[in-house]
């Protein structure tokens, strides 16, 4: 029921069948990589970001990271408390630092699994981040607004800009 038009895709595999394909649908392109560090209007806004690399998830938190945007984004994706599960509390908050903050203001429900394919979309959940929940952090959360760069990171799952290459990004839906 969202229009089209309201419809923005990017991922750099996109190959030119499939590019054409999408805007004869009358969905919107994005016209640049922008490494998930995509900003919400003043609709809620819908990612769909399944098997996406931690950057991504991490830049979008960054690029939104307000009451107000927050509250106006659902993801689908990878879920937090699994990437939370499975990584070094330090090299979470170091690494992929708005989501280690994001946490505790995030409302996350798995999707079940698919009982034939167990080894895909395994991980899927879906996050709202509610205002409530959002005004619970502390005020030091909300202070850090240092673009994140990932010097430091051993196991970036991301393409640069510069990069080119077949790594997802999101499709936002805006409504």
């Amino acid at each position: 029921q969202v229009p089209h038009s309201r419809c923005f895709l990017f991922d750099p595999a996109f190959s030119e069948l499939e590019l054409a394909a999408l805007g004869e649908l009358g969905l919107r392109l994005l016209p640049e990589n922008e490494e998930g560090k995509h900003r919400v209007q003043d609709s809620p806004t819908l990612f769909y970001m399944v098997h996406c690399g931690k950057a991504l998830y991490n830049n979008l938190l960054w690029r939104n990271w307000s009451l107000g945007a927050l509250s106006n984004i659902v993801i689908i994706g990878n879920s937090f408390k699994g990437i939370e599960e499975r990584l070094v509390s330090r090299i979470l908050e170091r690494d992929y630092s708005y989501i280690a903050k994001v946490l505790k203001g995030t409302e996350e429900v798995a999707l079940p699994d698919h009982p034939r394919y167990t080894d895909t979309f395994n991980d899927t959940s879906i996050h709202w981040f509610p205002v409530h929940k959002l005004k619970e952090l502390s005020a030091e959360v909300w202070e850090f607004l240092e673009e994140p760069t990932y010097h430091e990171c051993d196991d970036l799952e991301i393409i640069r800009k510069e990069d080119g290459g077949n790594q997802r990004s999101p499709t936002a839906v805006q409504t």
